[in-house]
C-alpha cells in the first residue's frame, strides 16, 4: 500500500487528527490528572524523549497519510523550549491545516510572542477556576495571578483563538459556572465545561466529585434561562451562548456520551507510543523506529497497524485494568 494513502480505519473512519504530546512533564499537579507523587519519569528535570527533528519527521509522515490537524498537548507542553519551533514546522508542512496547542497557561508569558509569530491557529487554555486560592487546592501550585495575567494577554492581543477548558467538579467549583459564562460577555472566547474522566492518578475520581452533563446543563440554566443552544459538532455538540455576549460556551460529555463512533484522532505519547484510541493502555512502540532512522514506509506502516487495531467502540472494550492512570500518560 501507498505510504500517501489516507488512514483508514476498519470501520471506514478515516483518521485525519493526531494529537502529539510533546513532554509527559507538568508544572501543575492538578487533582483530577497528576498526583504530587507521580511517576519520576514526569519530573521537570526529566529530558523529552521526542526530539524535534523527531517531531517534525512524524508530522510531515502524517501529513502524507491525510492527517490536516495537529494539537500539542502535554504534560505541559510550554516546558519545551522549542515549542515555537514544532508549531512552526506543523505550520509550514504541506497538507497540515490548522495547529493548535494545550496548555495551563503557567508560561504563556514566555512563550505567547513565539506562538503567534509561529502561526498558531487555535489555542486552548485550561482553568477550573477563577479563585486563587481555589486554583491552588486544585492544582497545588501558587500560580494563579500569573496565569490570569497570562490569560488576560492573550485576551488583549486578539490574535489566537481562544477556548478555555474548565473540568467541573461537584463542591469544587461546580458554583463558578456563571462567573465563566460572564468571561463570554465581552471575550470572544468559548468556555468548554468538561465533565471529569477516571483518569485522576487515582485521587478524586471515587470520590462524588463527578458532575455530569445533566446536572451542568441544568446549573446553566437555573442562571440563564434565556441561553440559547446551537447544535454544535464532535464534543463540543452541546453549545450554547447569551444574546448580546461576545463569546460562547460548550459541555465536553467525556463521560457519559460515548464519541466512538466520531473518533477521527490518533495519539504519539511523548514516549513515543501510537495510540490510535484514548482507552488504549498498550499502543505501538514507535520510539526504535526513530532511533534506527527507520524510513518514511516503514514508519507509515506502523501508523496504519495501529489505526487497523482502533476498537469500534474503545470505551466499553477499556474499562477495568486497562485504564490509563493518569491523562499526562497520554495528552488527553
Amino acid at each position: 500500500m501507498s505510504s500517501k494513502s489516507p488512514l483508514i480505519d476498519r470501520f471506514q473512519r478515516t483518521i485525519s487528527y493526531a494529537r502529539i504530546a510533546v513532554t509527559s512533564r507538568c508544572n501543575l499537579r492538578c487533582t483530577y490528572c497528576m498526583s504530587e507523587e507521580h511517576e519520576c519519569h514526569s519530573s521537570v528535570g526529566h529530558p523529552d524523549t521526542l526530539k524535534t527533528a523527531d517531531v517534525a519527521l512524524l508530522i510531515r509522515i502524517l501529513a502524507g497519510l491525510g492527517v490536516r490537524k495537529i494539537r500539542f498537548t502535554g504534560g505541559e507542553p510550554l516546558l519545551r523550549n522549542d515549542i515555537a519551533e514544532l508549531v512552526r514546522t506543523a505550520k509550514d508542512t504541506v497538507g497540515i491545516e490548522t495547529v493548535s496547542l494545550t496548555t495551563n497557561g503557567v508560561l504563556l508569558h514566555k512563550h505567547l510572542d513565539g506562538l503567534r509569530k509561529a502561526g498558531l491557529d487555535a489555542l486552548n487554555l485550561s482553568i477550573d477556576t477563577l479563585d486563587r486560592e481555589r486554583y491552588r487546592a486544585i492544582t497545588r501550585r501558587d500560580v494563579f495571578e500569573q496565569v490570569k495575567a497570562n490569560l488576560d494577554t492573550l485576551l488583549a492581543s486578539k490574535t489566537i483563538p481562544v477556548k478555555l477548558n474548565v473540568v467541573m467538579m461537584r463542591g469544587i467549583n461546580s458554583d463558578e459556572i456563571a462567573e465563566f459564562m460572564e468571561f463570554t460577555r465581552e471575550h470572544a472566547v468559548t468556555v468548554r465545561f468538561m465533565e471529569l474522566q477516571p483518569f485522576d492518578d487515582h485521587q478524586i475520581w471515587k470520590t462524588g466529585r463527578f458532575l455530569g452533563l445533566d446536572k451542568i446543563q441544568e446549573l446553566l440554566r437555573e442562571i440563564y434561562p434565556e441561553l440559547l443552544h446551537h447544535r454544535g459538532r464532535s464534543t463540543e455538540y452541546f453549545s450554547f451562548s447569551l444574546s448580546g455576549y461576545e463569546g460562547s460556551a460548550a459541555i465536553i460529555p467525556a463521560y457519559t456520551r460515548n464519541f466512538c463512533s466520531q473518533c477521527n484522532r490518533i495519539r504519539i505519547t511523548s514516549e513515543g507510543t501510537v495510540i490510535s484510541c484514548l482507552y488504549d493502555k498498550q499502543g505501538i512502540e514507535l520510539l526504535p523506529l526513530l532511533q534506527r532512522n527507520a524510513g518514511i514506509d516503514e514508519i507509515s506502516d506502523l501508523f496504519r497497524t495501529a489505526v487497523h487495531q482502533k476498537p469500534e467502540d474503545g470505551r466499553n472494550q477499556g474499562e477495568g485494568e486497562n485504564l490509563r492512570t493518569s491523562m499526562s500518560e497520554i495528552g488527553g
